[in-house]
C-alpha cells in the first residue's frame, strides 16, 4: 500500500496483486493482458500493411466484376470501357491518398473522418460520418466473407448448398482471432495477405507476358448464367457508364482504414502510418489496372457460378492446376482476411464515438486482451445477420456498400479542407488546441486545402452518382439508415447530457442529515436466512418492521408463533391478501409509508434471500430480492438491500 501519511490526503493508493484466474476464455483468445502491456501491442508497417490494408486490396477480387456486371447491360462489346473506368478509379484513389497522408499527420492520435468532421464541421456532421463508417464496417464484413465462399464456391460447385453458413463460420472465425488482440491478428493475417499479393502479382505478370507474346487465349467456357442473358441489349449511356463506375469505385472501400487505426502502429505513429497508406495505394491501384486489363484480354464474363478471378487464373495458367488453386486460395483466404480490416476500425470507431457519448459507454471498455471486445463481438452479430438475409449474394450486397464509405470521405476532405483554412488565419508562432489535435499555421495551407477540396468535390460527386444509380438495386436502405443511426446517436447522447446535467456537484447544495431509518423487512417465514436479516437490520435502525403477507391463514399462525419467539419484540405487519397475491400488496404498504414520511427520512428494505449451493438451483426460489429491486428502483429515497443466506 503506497499511502503518504503528510500529504493532507484521505486518498490512499493500494496495488493489488490479483491476478485472472486460467478459464476456458484463456484457451480461446489468450492470457489476459495488464496495461502496462498495450506499448507493446502496437504494430509495425509490414504487419501494418496486413490489419489495415487487407480491405483495400481484397476489393480487387470483386470491383472488376462487379463494374464488369452494370456494363454487361450492353452487351460484351461494352467491356473494353472498363480499362478507361480502372483508369480514372486509380486517379481517384490517388487524390484520396494524398488527402488522407494529410489527415494521419494532421491527427496523429486516429480516428479518421469522425475526429474530422467533429473539429472543423460540428456534432452532426461527425455523427453522420460516424454512421457512415460504421454502416460501411459492417458491409465489409459482409461484403468481403461472401465473396470470399464465392471464390471457394467457384472452385467446388458442390459446396454452393452451404455457403451462407460457411460465410457466417467464417465471420465468427475471423471475430475470434481478433479477441485476441491487434498483434496477434496482425501476425495471423500477414502470411495470407502477402501471399495474396504474390499471387495476384504472379498471374498479372504472366499474363501480360502472355499478352505481350500473343499466347493468352479467350477463357474457354465462360460461364452463360442469367447474369449475362439480357434479351434486350442497352444502349451505352453516359447513366450506365457512371453506374459502372459507381460499381468500380468498390475497390477504393478500405482506403480510409489506417487514418482510423494511427494509435496502433509503432512510434512515429504518423510516419509508420503514412508510409503503409502509400505502399497500400500503390498495390491497390496496380492489381486494379492489371486485373480489369487482363479480364478484358482474356474475355472473361461477370456470374454467380464462376468469379472473373477465377476465369482469368484458369486461362493465364491453362488449367486448374496448382497455380490455379493457389491464386483462388490466396483471393478467398484474403477476402476473408479483408473483415479484418473492419474488425480493427469498428471497435475502435466505437470507442470514440461511446466516449463523446454517441454510443453506449460499455464500447469504451477494453477487454482482457486490450481491445475494445463489445465492439468486436457486435460487428460480428450484426454482420451475420446480414448475411443470412442476404444469403451471402454479393451482387446484393455492393449497392449497399459504397454509399457510407464515399459519405464519409467527402465529410473527411471537407473538415480537412476548412482545417487548412483555419490554419492559415493563424499567425506564425499561434497555435491553437483542438479536441483532435493541435492547430498551428501551415506555409502549405493553400495547396493542401486544394487537394482536400478537391477530393471533397470528386468523392462528393461519386456518393451522388452511386445513391442515384443504385437507389433502386438497394442503396435506398443505406440512405434511410444513415438518417435513423444519426438520429439514435443524437438520442443517446442527450440522455447522457441529460444524466450528468443531473449529477453535476456544480451549485450543488448538499441535503441535510439522514435523521430517521425505517427498516422494512418482508419475509415470508421465520428460519436461519430471516434471523440473519435481522441481525443485519439491527445496525442500520431500531425502527424495524417485519411484514408477512398472508395468503395462506394456517401458514400465517406458524408464522406469527415463531416470530414471537424469535423476533427479538420488534413488531410483525401481517398483510391479508386474499387474492393470493405477494407483490402488490406489500408495495402498497411501502407507499403508504413513503407517502407518509417525514423529511431527511428515507426506507431501507432489507431482504432475506438464500443461496443454494448450486447455481442451478436458485430457479427453484422465488427471489423475492430481485422482484423489489425492479420495481422500486426508480422510486426516491428508497434503497433496497440484499441479506445472503448460504444453504450448504
Amino acid at each position: 500500500m503506497d499511502f503518504d501519511e503528510n500529504n493532507g490526503s484521505t486518498v490512499i493508493k493500494r496495488n493489488t496483486e490479483y491476478k485472472p484466474n486460467k478459464n476456458w476464455r484463456n484457451l480461446l483468445i489468450g492470457r489476459p493482458l495488464s496495461t502496462a502491456d498495450a506499448p507493446h501491442q502496437t504494430i509495425g508497417k509490414l504487419l501494418g500493411l496486413a490489419v489495415f490494408s487487407s480491405d483495400a486490396m481484397s476489393s480487387v477480387a470483386y470491383a472488376p466484376q462487379e463494374m464488369l456486371l452494370i456494363l454487361a447491360a450492353a452487351g460484351v462489346a461494352s467491356f473494353h470501357i472498363s480499362i478507361p473506368l480502372a483508369m480514372a478509379i486509380c486517379g481517384l484513389l490517388i487524390i484520396l491518398t494524398l488527402s488522407y497522408e494529410q489527415t494521419i499527420h494532421a491527427y496523429p492520435s486516429g480516428g479518421g473522418a469522425y475526429i474530422v468532421a467533429r473539429d472543423n464541421l460540428g456534432e452532426l456532421p461527425a455523427q453522420t460520418a460516424a454512421a457512415a463508417l460504421l454502416t460501411d464496417y459492417i458491409l465489409t464484413v459482409s461484403v468481403s466473407i461472401s465473396s470470399g465462399v464465392a471464390q471457394l464456391v467457384s472452385a467446388f460447385p458442390a459446396l454452393i448448398t452451404y455457403k451462407v453458413w460457411i460465410a457466417v463460420a467464417l465471420v465468427f472465425f475471423v471475430m475470434l482471432i481478433n479477441l485476441r488482440g491487434v498483434k496477434e491478428s496482425g501476425i495471423t493475417f500477414a502470411i495470407p495477405t502477402y501471399f495474396f499479393i504474390i499471387m495476384m502479382y504472379v498471374t498479372i505478370v504472366i499474363g501480360l507476358i502472355r499478352v505481350i507474346s500473343g499466347t493468352l487465349h479467350p477463357v474457354v467456357g465462360a460461364p452463360q448464367d442469367i447474369l449475362m442473358l439480357n434479351e434486350t441489349l442497352q444502349p451505352i449511356t453516359l447513366f450506365l457508364i457512371l453506374k459502372a463506375f459507381s460499381s468500380g469505385t468498390t475497390a477504393l472501400t478500405g482506403v480510409e482504414a489506417i487514418s482510423n487505426g494511427i494509435t496502433a502502429f509503432k512510434e512515429p505513429r504518423s510516419k509508420n502510418a503514412g508510409r503503409t497508406l502509400i505502399i497500400m495505394a500503390v498495390i491497390l491501384g496496380s492489381m486494379m489496372l492489371g486485373i480489369t486489363y487482363l479480364a478484358h484480354m482474356v474475355g472473361a464474363t461477370p456470374s454467380e457460378e464462376e468469379t472473373v478471378i477465377s476465369q482469368i487464373a484458369r486461362t493465364v495458367f491453362d488449367n486448374r492446376g496448382v497455380f490455379y488453386l493457389g491464386t483462388i486460395a490466396a483471393t478467398m483466404v484474403i477476402l476473408v482476411m479483408a473483415a479484418n480490416t473492419a474488425f480493427a476500425d469498428f471497435p475502435r470507431l466505437s470507442a470514440i464515438a461511446a466516449t463523446d457519448g454517441f454510443l453506449p459507454r460499455q464500447f469504451t471498455y477494453r477487454g482482457s486482451r486490450l481491445v475494445y471486445s463489445r465492439g468486436i463481438v457486435a460487428l460480428a452479430i450484426v454482420a451475420s445477420i446480414l448475411i443470412i438475409v442476404t444469403q451471402a449474394s454479393v451482387s446484393r450486397l455492393i449497392p449497399l456498400y459504397a454509399i457510407g464509405v464515399f459519405l464519409s470521405f467527402t465529410l473527411s476532405q471537407t473538415g480537412m479542407a476548412r482545417r487548412w483554412w483555419k490554419s492559415g488565419k493563424l499567425g506564425l508562432e499561434e497555435s491553437k488546441v483542438e479536441r483532435g489535435s493541435t492547430l498551428k499555421f501551415d506555409k502549405g495551407w493553400k495547396f493542401k486545402m486544394f487537394v482536400n477540396s478537391l477530393g471533397a468535390l470528386v468523392t462528393g460527386m461519386v456518393m451522388m452518382v452511386f445513391a442515384i444509380t443504385k437507389f433502386k438495386d438497394g442503396a435506398w436502405f443505406v440512405v434511410v439508415l444513415t438518417p435513423i443511426l444519426v438520429f439514435t446517436f443524437s438520442s443517446i447522447h442527450r440522455h447522457y447530457m441529460k444524466v450528468a446535467a443531473d449529477l453535476t456537484l456544480d451549485n450543488y447544495v448538499a441535503p441535510n442529515r439522514i435523521v430517521r431509518q425505517r427498516v422494512i423487512m418482508p419475509i415470508g417465514g421465520v428460519h436461519k436466512s430471516t434471523l440473519a436479516a435481522l441481525r443485519y437490520a439491527k445496525t442500520l435502525s431500531d425502527d424495524i418492521t417485519a411484514v408477512h403477507v398472508s395468503t395462506d391463514p394456517i401458514e400465517t399462525k406458524k408464522v406469527q408463533e415463531k416470530w414471537d419467539l424469535w423476533g427479538d419484540g420488534y413488531r410483525l405487519v401481517v398483510l391479508d391478501s386474499p387474492y393470493r397475491l405477494f407483490v402488490e400488496p406489500l408495495l402498497e404498504y411501502i407507499e403508504e409509508l413513503d407517502e407518509s414520511k417525514a423529511p431527511n427520512e428515507i426506507i431501507s428494505i432489507v431482504v432475506p434471500q438464500f443461496i443454494p449451493k448450486h447455481i442451478w438451483n436458485i430457479w427453484l426460489h422465488t427471489n423475492t430480492a430481485d422482484t423489489l429491486r425492479r420495481v422500486l428502483l426508480y422510486r426516491k429515497d428508497i434503497v433496497i438491500m440484499e441479506v445472503p443466506y448460504q444453504v450448504d
